[in-house]
């Protein structure tokens, strides 16, 4: 045996490497029957499925320009990184951008921009921005709400993302005053830390679920009672992601405590089925929206991808007859977003954003019925530029997810569905989670949600308004391939905004219902 060892330490490193190789050529010619290229070319294949594997990384870091990829590109992620960091994200020697491309945004500039006075909210805190409007004021919720931010965390699970993700970003949104939105996965520990919360929940019911799969209101009032900070509810009809299709979370993804928070059993396949068990049409869909209204006093909103607005319409009418209704509409983005999805779905299902929300508000508008709805836009906005055009239009305040995760680390690797996720957000790995320092990261989301208010506060002045739910349609400029160079919006889309009612920002500032900025006065009164 000493003599075996002995021999086998006498070889040369660079002859195991041989042997390993020739070992790898056998299994390769003789033993694999699944890949025909390593098949083929012994050892010679597996670079192959080597450079496919890191694919992405090679074209996102040496291959595309900086206006090139999909869904963001190099210019787009790399102001969201010093955004978050505060650090510069200006760009110098002008524009790389092709200013003449179809779809182009143009935002016209007033002549003389407009003024803060001495006594201006914005002097004092230049990342001032709450939305313009009260969610739940017009049907007399018992506890409307007004977002202390127009830019908030849009929809995503803890399971889907990972604990240190999701409590970096309730606590980045509690440092900057906004909104964090549940995802359908429940309220988990790592959404309370202090930040208002949207609870949202799909067609599995998690975290209000009863034992046979159903909702339960009991749940519900359960949940709002012991969570205060729990400040809207939200009912997801779609997703821009996979609308109209439910989904399985495998039982070896349910842990005790995602089994906990989403009322299901440890280790069992759980189906989220492709409509609601609650209601069946949309008078059933009204009432139940009153119900949970009535039973939890919070303000009740839906979210959906649009495709067909059929049903829409007769929504409309019904909350024209009955006087009641959502309190806000959330319009997803047929652009698909964190959630995984089959490719003909996420390439082909559902409106993308722009024209989705225009056909909803259309239809909203028709009715005279904008002025009792917070309009939200989720669906890649999180950028000042986009987020003026969005609000032209008629929304009233943005939801952000990959933006968001990208605040806090994310490299867009694109395996978000694969548990492999290299940044630890989108993963249940301990090992790779261990990378996100919680403080650090809220401290860069509450950055980047500040920064980009800040910007956007300064584009709104230059356009000469106080305000971005003061945009026209008129002051968006698009650029349009059938002859003309640029259209307004109003001109491309075929209607004009309803003015949203206005005073001041001072108003705002001392408005009861304001969240975050409200909620942090009264804490300092208190001490």
């Amino acid at each position: 045996m000493e003599n075996i060892l002995n021999f086998l330490g006498s070889i040369s490193w660079w002859i195991w490497i041989i042997i390993a190789l020739i070992l790898v050529a056998i299994r390769d010619m003789f033993l694999n029957k699944k890949h025909t290229i390593s098949h083929n070319f012994p050892i010679v294949g597996h670079l192959r499925y080597l450079l496919e594997s890191i694919g992405p990384e090679i074209r996102q870091y040496f291959v595309a320009n900086n206006r090139e990829e999909l869904p963001f590109n190099r210019i787009e992620r790399g102001w969201v990184y010093a955004s978050s960091k505060n650090e510069n994200n200006y760009e110098g020697f002008g524009t790389d951008r092709d200013i003449y491309q179809h779809q182009h945004i143009f935002i016209k500039n007033c002549m003389i921009p407009y003024k803060m006075d001495k006594d201006h909210p914005n002097k004092e805190d230049k990342t001032f921005l709450p939305c313009a409007k009260v969610m739940g004021l017009y049907n007399n919720r018992k506890k409307p709400y007004r977002p202390g931010s127009v830019i908030n965390v849009s929809a995503m699970s803890f399971g889907s993302l990972s604990a240190r993700a999701v409590e970096s970003l309730n606590i980045g949104i509690q440092k900057a005053n906004a909104y964090h939105n549940t995802g359908e996965g429940g309220l988990s520990p790592y959404h309370s830390n202090g930040g208002d919360v949207i609870f949202h929940f799909g067609t599995g019911y998690f975290g209000v679920r009863s034992e046979d799969g159903n909702f339960s209101m009991k749940k519900m009032k359960d949940l709002v009672t012991k969570n205060p900070f729990i400040r809207a509810i939200e009912i997801k009809l779609s997703q821009g992601a996979k609308p109209g299709k439910g989904g399985v979370l495998p039982g070896a993804k349910i842990t005790p405590q995602i089994a906990e928070i989403r009322g299901v059993e440890v280790g069992k396949d759980v189906l989220s089925p492709s409509s609601h068990k609650a209601f069946t049409d949309v008078p059933e869909l009204l009432q139940f929206i009153e119900d949970i209204a009535n039973e939890t006093g919070l303000p009740v909103g839906i979210k959906a991808a649009i495709g067909k607005t059929e049903q829409w319409e007769l929504l409309a009418k019904l909350m024209v007859e009955t006087n009641k209704g959502p309190d806000f509409i959330t319009i997803d983005g047929g652009e698909g977003g964190t959630g995984a999805a089959p490719p003909s779905f996420a390439d082909h299902v559902s409106l993308p954003w722009v024209y989705g929300f225009t056909a909803i508000y259309k239809i909203f508008q028709k009715y005279n019925l904008t002025d009792r709805i917070v309009f939200i836009g989720s669906g890649k906005l999180g950028f000042p530029a986009k987020a003026a055009m969005a609000f032209a239009m008629g929304v009233d305040c943005i939801n952000v997810a990959r933006e968001a995760m990208m605040s806090i680390g994310c490299i867009q690797a694109q395996i978000c569905h694969t548990n492999r996720c290299p940044s630890g957000i989108a993963t249940q790995s301990k090992w790779l989670q261990k990378g996100i320092d919680i403080p650090l990261k809220s401290d860069r989301l509450a950055q980047y949600f500040k920064t980009f208010r800040k910007e956007f506060i300064e584009i709104t002045h230059a356009t000469g308004h106080e305000h971005p739910c003061q945009f026209t349609m008129q002051d968006i400029d698009l650029n349009v391939d059938d002859g003309e160079l640029t259209r307004t919006l109003e001109q491309s889309f075929k209607y004009t905004k309803t003015p949203v009612e206005y005073t001041c920002a001072q108003d705002l500032k001392n408005c009861t219902y304001l969240g975050g900025y409200y909620k942090n006065q009264i804490e300092q009164q208190a001490s």
